[in-house]
C-alpha cells in the first residue's frame, strides 16, 4: 500500500492533498475512492453493493459501462494522522492507457435528488443555471488531452465554469484534436467518436438500457471518457483503447419503477453533439465558431 498516490491524470472532482481526503491509485489496477461526509459516502457504498449485484442488470451493462467493485477498505490518511478511513476499491479506469485523453461530462438537467436539503438544492441548481446543465442537460466538467509525444492540453477550471453552448463544441471537439497548432483539427474524430467500437457506438448501446431500465435514477452521475493517444488511428473506429464509463454514484436513488427521464434526457443531447461532431468532420474540421 506504500506505493498509493493521487491519479496523475484526474480531470475532475476533490483532489487528494496533504491535508485532504481524496481518491488514490496503486499502480496495479485499483482506484480508491474516500467515502465523502453527510452519508454521500455511505449511499454510494450502498449504490456498489446492490448494484454490483443486482439480478436485473444486464451483466454486459455492468461490466463495460461501469467501475468494476471490489468492496472496501480503511487506509491512513495525511489529513488525519494516525487515522485510517474507509475507501471505496474500484478498478482504475484508466490503467493500461500508456498516454491518456479524458473528459468527464456531467448529465442530466437536474443534479440534486429528491428530498435533498434546500441549502444543497440552490447550491446545484445555481451551478447548473450558470453552466450548460439546464440547457442541453449535461456540462462538460473536465477535459485533458493528450499527444503521442508527451504534450497536453487542459483547460483550467474558470474556463469550464463559463463555458457557454459554442464552448461545449469546441470542448467536445478539442478533445479529439492534436495538442499543436490551434488544436481544432479534429483529427481523431473518427477514431475515437465514429466507427462500431467508437464514443458514439457505445454511448448508443448505454441510451438502449437507460431506455427501458426502471431501477435507478442518475443524479449527479457522470459520463468518464477516455483513450489512449499513443495507440489511436486517424481513421477507423474503436481504436486506442476508447472507453465509455459512468462514474460517481453519491446521489443515485432507487427509481420506484420510473424511467429516469432526467438522465436520458442529458444523454441523448450528448449523443446529438458527438454525432454532430462526426458528421461535420467527415469532410472537414469545423472551427470554434462553428
Amino acid at each position: 500500500m506504500s506505493d498509493l498516490r493521487p491519479p496523475e491524470h484526474q480531470v475532475a472532482g476533490h483532489r487528494a492533498a496533504p491535508n485532504k481526503l481524496g481518491p488514490l491509485v496503486d499502480g496495479n489496477g485499483l482506484f480508491y475512492k474516500p467515502l465523502q461526509a453527510l452519508d454521500r459516502g455511505e449511499q454510494e457504498l450502498a449504490f456498489y453493493t446492490a448494484f454490483s449485484i443486482h439480478p436485473a442488470v444486464p451483466p454486459r451493462i455492468r461490466d463495460k459501462f461501469f467501475p468494476r467493485f471490489h468492496g472496501t477498505r480503511l487506509l491512513p490518511t495525511a489529513a488525519t494522522p494516525g487515522e485510517s478511513h474507509p475507501h471505496i476499491v474500484l478498478d482504475d479506469l484508466l490503467e493500461g492507457l500508456a498516454s491518456p485523453s479524458v473528459t468527464d461530462i456531467k448529465v442530466g438537467a437536474c443534479t440534486w435528488p429528491p428530498r435533498a436539503p434546500e441549502p444543497y438544492v440552490a447550491k446545484c441548481l445555481a451551478k447548473d443555471r450558470a453552466t450548460t446543465s439546464v440547457l442541453l442537460g449535461f456540462r462538460v466538467s473536465g477535459v485533458r488531452v493528450s499527444d503521442a509525444g508527451g504534450a497536453v492540453w487542459r483547460p483550467d477550471r474558470l474556463e469550464l465554469k463559463g463555458t457557454d453552448i459554442p464552448g461545449v463544441r469546441c470542448m467536445l471537439r478539442r478533445y479529439v484534436s492534436s495538442v499543436g497548432g490551434d488544436g481544432m483539427d479534429c483529427a481523431r474524430a473518427a477514431a475515437v467518436y465514429g466507427g462500431e467500437g467508437g464514443v458514439l457506438a457505445q454511448l448508443r448501446e448505454l441510451k438502449a438500457w437507460f431506455e427501458v431500465q426502471t431501477l435507478f435514477h442518475f443524479y449527479s452521475a457522470s459520463i468518464l471518457l477516455s483513450y489512449d493517444a499513443n495507440a489511436v488511428t486517424a481513421a477507423g473506429g474503436g481504436g486506442g483503447g476508447v472507453r465509455v464509463k459512468l462514474v460517481d454514484f453519491a446521489h443515485v436513488v432507487e427509481s420506484e419503477g420510473v424511467i429516469d427521464h432526467n438522465f436520458l434526457g442529458g444523454l441523448c443531447s450528448l449523443i446529438k453533439f458527438i454525432a454532430d461532431i462526426v458528421a461535420e468532420t467527415s469532410d472537414a474540421a469545423p472551427s470554434c465558431d462553428s
